[in-house]
């Protein structure tokens, strides 16, 4: 089946041996949402597709050039099971022993992300952090305590559902009202033991606002859009919002379709999302989650009618989400490349924000809350 992933087809990977090192970035960025695949190589699509991405293939020397040159300081990659056949447990199990070759093998341009202070190091080593995630915990199956393994093999951060329901709660298209299961609540808790984020995105309302109250610790909702601005589910409402927020979480919005009504977002749809945020949450709570990478499109018209088949997919298996449509685009057309992340800051400062707060949203913030998380 067909996941975000392979429609976003995302940023990252290994350099050329020998290049020289890139320049420390003149500030801390951090994507909450985003990837390390190429959005030019459909054939490794078509692989993740059928079986997940367990093929150990190094990272592309251009992707990782993009991603550095665009001062990338640490992505949450998603990994393992997402949606569609196959054991989720074992999918995710090995995608991880994948990217734990690929940390191996790349040592000199990745570094895994355990604790905030690694993002800190991360930045001075000039090296693009690494963090594990996963887009739908269905890889427990019944088995809250499964999580304890999951973080002793370096996972940080879990979202609990996909778009439908599974047996921790609602989706974003589940029937309305899905609540929060006991199953869902033990993994919370288990989450909390282990210093891991709860992720909070692609969930329902109700399992939202059930989650957030039921986390110890802060949670999050790393890739999302503002319901008022657009009124689809993947966005969430201004009391989720609020609610995160109000316990210490953290908001980032991503860089898609689902923040315009006509599913043709541009970067001043993304500020505009940015800008309701903070004033729900407060300066100190939104970030970004762009949901995509730092390479752009080669061929775009190629590109459009590869996506219209795969969101075709997506729609066949249920997986698919309002505002996924045949001709619009998983990114946003002018904040993509290398160049996209400083475009952003151009744009929130004739908005009017300070350099500092531009600051919070790109990477601070989150690096806040990954210290009251992870420690």
């Amino acid at each position: 089946m067909i996941d975000r992933r392979t429609l976003l087809a995302a940023a990252g990977a290994s350099a050329v041996a020998g290049a020289a090192p890139a320049p420390p970035p003149r500030r801390l960025i951090v994507n909450a949402l985003g990837g390390l695949a190429d959005p030019n190589d459909w054939s490794e699509s078509d692989q993740k597709n059928a079986v997940g991405e367990t093929e150990r293939k190094p990272l592309s020397a251009r992707i990782l050039a993009d991603a550095r040159a665009s001062g990338l300081g640490a992505v949450n990659v998603t990994l393992g099971y997402v949606a569609g056949g196959g054991d989720p447990f074992e999918q995710t199990v090995r995608e991880i022993g994948v990217w734990n070759w690929r940390l191996r093998r790349h040592r000199a341009e990745l570094t895994q992300v355990l604790t905030a202070d690694d993002l800190v190091r991360a930045r001075r080593e000039r090296r693009i952090g690494i963090i594990y995630g996963v887009q739908n915990a269905a890889m427990v199956g019944e088995h809250a305590e499964r999580i304890d393994t999951f973080a002793d093999l370096g996972l940080r951060v879990v979202q609990l559902t996909y778009n439908p329901a599974n047996l921790l709660g609602g989706g974003a298209v589940a029937p309305a009202r899905t609540p929060l299961t006991r199953l869902g609540r033990e993994v919370i808790a288990r989450c909390n033991a282990n210093r891991l984020m709860v992720d909070l995105s692609h969930s329902g309302e109700r399992t939202c606002l059930e989650a957030a109250q039921a986390s110890a610790a802060p949670v999050s909702i790393n890739h999302t859009g503002c319901r008022a601005l657009n009124d689809v589910p993947r966005n969430k409402s201004d009391e989720e919002l609020r609610t995160v927020a109000a316990r210490g979480g953290f908001i980032g919005i991503y860089f898609m379709p689902f923040l315009a009504a006509s599913s043709r977002a541009t970067a001043e749809d993304v500020v505009a999302h940015i800008d309701q945020a903070v004033n729900v949450c407060g300066e100190d709570h939104v970030g970004i989650g762009t949901d995509g990478g730092t390479t752009a499109i080669d061929d775009l018209a190629a590109y459009r009618r590869h996506v219209a088949g795969q969101i075709a997919q997506r729609r066949a298996a249920g997986i698919g989400a309002p505002g996924e449509n045949a001709d619009t685009l998983p990114l946003v057309l002018d904040l993509q490349g290398p160049g996209q992340f400083e475009r952003l800051a151009g744009l929130l400062a004739r908005r009017g924000y300070s350099g500092r707060r531009i600051d919070k949203i790109l990477g601070l913030n989150f690096l806040g809350f990954a210290r009251a998380v992870w420690g």
